[in-house]
């Protein structure tokens, strides 16, 4: 048997809609690929993880996991009743926070970009704001469909997210809606308007969220520290 080497990264997954060679608006499990990339440049293996509330089984087998980015977090998941721009997704919402309760029950270090901090701070028994521009004024989080904006970000000194962003002033943006309450996570990170832009729990390992997407920076040091995090946690340095 060969000796596995790479950890292996969980990256969660998208079911839509998708075009290929002949194939029109067929459902398909898919994820950014570079998501995949960053994780590979960091020394770890991806491992695409479709929408499944069966169990959460496949950590025994995983050393991160990375919620990716994507639509809605459902309102109801935190007591409310939708906005009209929310567009969320059932199935993923159920998959993911099944994996990452079981994730944190066992300090499987996290990682959750986007979307992902969102879920994070849902599960963490916080909520968000639907619709950002009813909140800030303005469209800078998410200036166009399929246009990415940028802004600065600070951090709070002695954090996880400072440590591992040290340097880093601008970030890039594409989201719609932000965390208006962390529940039991600490808020680590801000933009200039005030939302909030790193989340993480100080009582686990590597437990971090991200609003922006750090996947498609030069340097995305977030998803780095995410596969140093899975070599620690694998080898029992903590």
């Amino acid at each position: 048997m060969t000796t596995r080497t790479r950890p292996l990264i969980g990256i969660s997954a998208y079911v839509e809609p998708a075009d290929w060679a002949v194939w029109r608006g067929v459902p398909a499990v898919l994820v950014p690929e570079a998501y995949v990339r960053a994780v590979t440049a960091a020394g770890g293996r991806a491992v695409v993880l479709p929408p499944d509330d069966e169990d959460a089984d496949v950590l025994a087998v995983l050393d991160g996991l990375l919620l990716a980015g994507g639509a809605d977090v459902g309102p109801g998941r935190y007591g409310q009743p939708p906005h009209p721009r929310t567009e969320d997704r059932p199935d993923r919402d159920a998959g993911e926070l099944a994996l990452l309760a079981a994730a944190l029950a066992v300090g499987l270090p996290v990682l959750g970009v986007c979307r992902g901090m969102q879920l994070l701070a849902v599960a963490y028994g916080g909520s968000l704001h639907q619709h950002l521009p009813d909140v800030v004024g303005h469209e800078e989080h998410r200036p166009a469909p399929g246009v990415y904006g940028a802004h600065p970000v600070r951090f709070a000194e002695g954090s996880l997210a400072a440590t591992v962003l040290a340097g880093v002033r601008r970030v890039n943006s594409y989201h719609h809606q932000a965390v208006a309450d962390p529940g039991r996570l600490t808020v680590t990170g801000w933009a200039a308007d005030g939302v909030i832009e790193a989340v993480e729990d100080p009582g686990l390992p590597f437990v971090l969220g991200v609003q922006w997407h750090p996947e498609n920076d030069p340097d995305p040091r977030p998803i780095t520290a995410l596969v140093r995090a899975a070599e620690r946690s694998r080898s029992g340095v903590t």
